[in-house]
């Protein structure tokens, strides 16, 4: 199964949802743990990683 923004777990721009659909994790843990991980490493990264996935990550096939 390839990594595809989610439609059906999407907040901003599914990309938190389509990782969870990915490794079959609950999204609201992955959505907890990116916010954990971008707080503990000053944010900055975690938003220009979170901008780099929307872009290059295809939206799931509807």
């Amino acid at each position: 199964m390839p990594l595809y923004r989610s439609r059906q777990h999407k907040l901003i721009a599914g990309v938190c949802g389509g990782i969870a659909d990915y490794l079959g994790w609950n999204p609201n843990l992955v959505r907890i743990g990116y916010v954990v991980v971008s707080i503990a490493s000053a944010a900055f990264p975690g938003t220009i990683a979170y901008i780099v996935l929307w872009i290059v990550m295809p939206k799931a096939p509807g």
